[in-house]
């Protein structure tokens, strides 16, 4: 190797010394640059955030409305038809059923919002509407929902409707078919 090979061979190694310890000192250096030109590039939580991050809810009435489709023979209704809500809380309500016939049916639940801008603000974690429901005769029960009303709201509802709708989908196929099954296994 000539002369000038090991120059630059050591020109090259003292670089990449050089570049190690500038990258060590670029923290101190941001900082001391951002003092001097007044740029905050930092970004410090302050001491009265918490201030901001609870936002105070607002008072709306939320009215429940229970309805059953045409065929379906069960008694359905709403716990409570009116509730009072702060907006950005949780609540629960919950509707009663009733399986008013002499066989096992199955029945699904359709919600609807109203007014139709509120139900993007309406949140819920838990609902009979995502799950089917199965009574025995004459088998009644209560089913939950946990919903809550953003603060994000528009200011100009102040009451916001929750609507179910029930629906039979009782597979009678199946049941015609479970049937035939059982009078087979008498004879």
């Amino acid at each position: 190797m000539n002369s000038n090979g090991k120059k630059t061979i050591k020109f090259l190694g003292a670089t990449v010394v050089a570049m190690f310890f500038f990258s060590f000192a670029l923290v101190p250096l941001y900082n001391v640059f951002c003092e001097v030109t007044g740029i905050n590039g930092k970004i410090f939580q302050s001491d009265n955030s918490d201030e901001y991050m609870t936002v105070e809810g607002r008072d709306v009435s939320v009215q429940f409305i229970s309805s059953n489709n045409e065929n379906m023979p069960w008694v359905f209704s709403p716990s409570k038809e009116v509730m009072g809500v702060v907006t950005g809380k949780y609540y629960n309500a919950n509707f009663y059923v009733k399986n008013t016939t002499n066989k096992i049916m199955t029945a699904q639940a359709v919600p609807s919002i109203a007014p139709s801008n509120a139900a993007a603000h309406l949140k819920k974690l838990e609902c009979f509407c995502f799950e089917q429901q199965e009574l025995a005769p004459g088998e009644e029960a209560l089913l939950p929902v946990k919903f809550l009303i953003s603060n994000e709201l528009p200011k100009t509802i102040k009451n916001v409707i929750l609507s179910y709708t029930i629906f039979d989908i009782t597979d009678y196929n199946q049941e015609k078919l479970a049937h035939h099954d059982v009078q087979m296994e008498k004879n």
